[in-house]
This record gives C-alpha cells, sequence and structure tokens, in this order.
C-alpha cells in the first residue's frame, strides 16, 4: 500500500518536487538529448541537415501527438479508478490501452512511408536538403512502435510510483543516443541516418523495460488479461485530446515557421529557427516535466475531494512557476551567444540570425510557464474540453494570428516576436478559465 501514503503527506514544496523532480529531470533530459542530437547533426554533417532534422519535425510530431494523447488521456482514467479503489478495472484497462498503442504504432509507420516522397517532393527544397529528410525519416519511422510504448511506460511509471525508475530508463536511453551519435555519425559514416538510428534505439530503451516491469505482478499496476472497453479508450481519447492537439499543432506551426523562414531568410533561416526552439523546447521542458509531475496529485485530491490540498497544491504550483519563468529568461539572454556558438560558428550566417532571434524570442519564456500548467491542471481534473481550448488557442489560435499577422509588418523581427506575442495572449485566456472554474474545482 506504500503508494497510497504519498498522497496522504500534506502539500509542502519539499513533497511536491518529490513527486515533481523526477519528471522535470526527465523532461529536460529528453529535450535536452534532442538538442545533442542537433549538435552532433549540425557539426559533424552541417547546418543543411540540421534544417532537414526540423523539416521532418512534423511527421515525428504526428507520432508523439498520438501517443501523448493515450498516454495523458489514459493514465488519468486509470489514476481515477486506482483512487476509487477500483484496482481490477485499472489494470485491464491499462493492458488494453497498450495494446492499442501498438496497433496505433504499425498503422503510423506504414501510412509515413507512403506519404513521405510526396511531401518533402512538394517543398521544393534544395536537392541536399530533400535527400536528408527522406534518409532520416525512413529510419526513424521504424521505431514508431518502441516510441508509442515509451511516452506511455514514462507516464504509467510515475503513476505507479516508480518515477524514479522512469528517469533512470530516460537517462540510460539519452546516454545510449548520445554515445550511438558519435559512433554511428563520426565513426561509421552513416551521417543523418546515423542520427535517426541512435535517436530510435535511445527511445527504446523505455519501451523494453516496461515491458519486464509491468509484466511482473508484484507491482500496483501490471499487465493484465484486456478488457475490451471502448468507453475507456473514447475517454483516454477525450481526455488526451489537447494534449495531442498541442502536439499536432506544434507540427504544423513548425511547418509555418519553415515556410515563412524559407521565404524570408532560406534555409539558413531554418537553421537558425531549429537553434531558438531547442531554446523554447528546453524551458518548455521544465513546465512540461513539473505538470506531468503534480497531475497525479491533482487527479488523486479531486477524486479524493479533498479542496484544502488541492488549493495548497495548486498555489505552490503558481509560485514555482514564477520562479522558473524568471530565472530562465534571464539566463537565455546572458547567454545567448554561447548558446548559439554551440551549434553554429559566429562566421555562418545562421550564427547572427540565431542570436538576434533568441533575444526577441526570450520574452516568450516568461509566460510559457503559466499556460502549459494550466492546460495540465483542467486535464488532471478531468476536464479535457477546457484544457483543449486552451492548449489549441495558445499553439494553434494565437500562433497563427501572429504568424500571418507579424511577419507582413515587421518582416524577419516579425517571425520572432510571433512567439511571444502568442504566449502573452494565451496568458490571457489561462487567467480567465482559471477564475471562472475556480468555484466548480475548489482549488
Amino acid at each position: 500500500m506504500g503508494h497510497e501514503n504519498v498522497y496522504a503527506k500534506p502539500v509542502t514544496l519539499g513533497n511536491i518536487l518529490k513527486f515533481a523532480v523526477p519528471t522535470i529531470a526527465m523532461t529536460v533530459f529528453m529535450s535536452f538529448y534532442t538538442m545533442v542530437d542537433g549538435l552532433f547533426v549540425s557539426n559533424l554533417i552541417g547546418t543543411d541537415a540540421l534544417s532537414a532534422i526540423n523539416l521532418t519535425a512534423p511527421v515525428i510530431q504526428l507520432v508523439t501527438a498520438v501517443s501523448t494523447m493515450l498516454a495523458t488521456g489514459g493514465s488519468a482514467v486509470i489514476m481515477k479508478k486506482m483512487g476509487e479503489q477500483k484496482n481490477q478495472e485499472a489494470k485491464e484497462d491499462f493492458t488494453f490501452l497498450i495494446l492499442v498503442n501498438i496497433v496505433a504504432g504499425g498503422v503510423m509507420c506504414i501510412l509515413g512511408y507512403m506519404a513521405m516522397g510526396p511531401v518533402f517532393a512538394g517543398m521544393n527544397l534544395s536537392a541536399d536538403v530533400e535527400r536528408y529528410c527522406i534518409q532520416y525519416l525512413s529510419r526513424y519511422l521504424v521505431f514508431t512502435v518502441p516510441i508509442l510504448l515509451m511516452n506511455n511506460f514514462t507516464l504509467y511509471m510515475i503513476a505507479s510510483g516508480k518515477a524514479a525508475l522512469s528517469f533512470v530508463c530516460s537517462v540510460a536511453g539519452g546516454v545510449l543516443n548520445m554515445a550511438l551519435d558519435y559512433v554511428f555519425i563520426a565513426e561509421l559514416g552513416m551521417g543523418i541516418r546515423g542520427a535517426a538510428v541512435a535517436t530510435g534505439l535511445g527511445y527504446s530503451v523505455t519501451a523494453v523495460a516496461g515491458l519486464i516491469v509491468f509484466g511482473r505482478k508484484t507491482i500496483l499496476l501490471h499487465f493484465t488479461k484486456p478488457a475490451l472497453r471502448l468507453k475507456v479508450l473514447a475517454g483516454a481519447a477525450a481526455n488526451g485530446s489537447s494534449e495531442m492537439a498541442t502536439a499536432l499543432v506544434t507540427g504544423i506551426i513548425t511547418m509555418m515557421f519553415n515556410w515563412t523562414m524559407l521565404a524570408f531568410a532560406g534555409e539558413d533561416g531554418v537553421a537558425a529557427v531549429t537553434i531558438i526552439m531547442y531554446v523554447l523546447m528546453f524551458t518548455s521542458s521544465l513546465y512540461t516535466g513539473y505538470s506531468y509531475g503534480v497531475a497525479p496529485m491533482l487527479s488523486f485530491y479531486y477524486g479524493e475531494g479533498n479542496h484544502e490540498k488541492l488549493k495548497a497544491l495548486v498555489l505552490v504550483s503558481l509560485k514555482v512557476i514564477a520562479c522558473i519563468s524568471a530565472a530562465t529568461a534571464a539566463a537565455s539572454l546572458l547567454l545567448t551567444e554561447p548558446l548559439v556558438s554551440v551549434f553554429s560558428r559566429p562566421d555562418n550566417p545562421v550564427y547572427g540570425l540565431a542570436v538576434s532571434g533568441n533575444r526577441i524570442c526570450t520574452a516568450a519564456l516568461l509566460f510559457i510557464g503559466f499556460n502549459i500548467f494550466a492546460s495540465g491542471m483542467f486535464t488532471a481534473l478531468s476536464n479535457g474540453a477546457v484544457s483543449a481550448v486552451l492548449a489549441f488557442s495558445r499553439s494553434f489560435v494565437f500562433m497563427l494570428i501572429t504568424m500571418l499577422v507579424l511577419p507582413r509588418l515587421l518582416g524577419l523581427n516579425g517571425i520572432w516576436l510571433a512567439t511571444p506575442a502568442a504566449e502573452i495572449m494565451a496568458l490571457g485566456m489561462s487567467a480567465f478559465m482559471f477564475v471562472k472554474y475556480r468555484g466548480r474545482y475548489g482549488y
């Protein structure tokens, strides 16, 4: 019963951080190793290859979108059943949802191969960049099923009180990825193909560990004979749809960013965007990790009807996010040049573009955290609808508006300003929803 006691403890910063630190460390680490990928690729192959990785990102975000939907939605449904003491049902649903992931992964892999050629051919890229795109994606898609399993097992390990294991798997996968990046690209000369295979194998570590861990009957949540309850799948899908929308939309916005950039600054511009996206992704991962970490607590206290603890948890969370926001914005401004120089030499045109871009984009770091937490909080309270509205407006509607308007008015600076402007609009909406639903949930 060790797991239940965790939720019985008082809500203090220390106890919250016990939950949140492993998930923050894990998401930061995941984003960190995406950056290391970019680092190897830009330094060992060139900034053209770095552009290619960014141009394939929308397809990869589609894979992530589906797995995130099933993982976050599913874990909320299953943890609520655990809170209501329906343990056997929770296990059956868990097993069923994992099988759904395996099928979905297979389907996406096949569709990806069919769509790949025509999509890149239609983007009139230079021959080199197009070739890099195909080489990278064709190897990456092989790992679709392990990537889906990894995203799911990561959250289920946290929910089962095995956050430390989840962290160890992520670190092992990341270290493996970095080591293989070096071996495949520098030693074996596999080029960008090597980068994709290294990433896939790194992701597979958590997938394999999850199959072993959840196969054991001793753990609170484990595989059992699945029950086909379509209602559970629908519930998980509906509940995780906001997270899916976020990932999907990230893909669409990445494409828009890339196209607008290609028009204003060519393929160098795309490489510069990639470098700045790494900075934004790295800081976003802090908040995503925090939100994932406290989500099971929010769901549990809500299921238990404990408003005191819910209120305390939300208040401490907002303070934590305010501190992180101030710190990351300051660091990003101070470290802009050293950060950019890691990916691009000062004599490369990409360097100047990325430095000026990062200085403008840093403003977004002050608002991102509150927006991510607001959306995650409503998902944890099983209000997928509000969460979806927030996530969709933030990452799509507002970004679309700023991307269409600002570059026309301000040229290249308008592209950089699009993100901070969209985040400010989203903050207004998050605050509105937060106040509006305060009475209903008692936070």
